[in-house]
């Protein structure tokens, strides 16, 4: 196999991916998904604030076991 034929396999192969990638971009059982993610940018900041809260609420839970009772506080 000589590099011409090589090279022909792999853009060969590459035309198939983005056939295929585009095919699935573009299928009617996409549509929904990319429509909900279209919306993301004016969607609520009010989750993104509410998971801050747990994640810090857990966070110094998590700090209060480490402590030992050294800290006073």
């Amino acid at each position: 196999m000589d590099t011409g034929t090589f090279r022909g396999l792999i853009t060969f192969m590459l035309l198939v991916a983005f056939i295929g990638i585009t095919w699935w971009a573009y299928s009617k059982r996409r549509k929904p998904d990319f429509d909900e993610a279209a919306n993301l940018p004016f969607a609520d900041d009010k989750d993104e604030e509410e998971i801050r809260k747990q994640h810090a609420a857990q966070e110094e839970q998590t700090n209060s076991r480490h402590d030992g009772g050294d800290k006073n506080i």
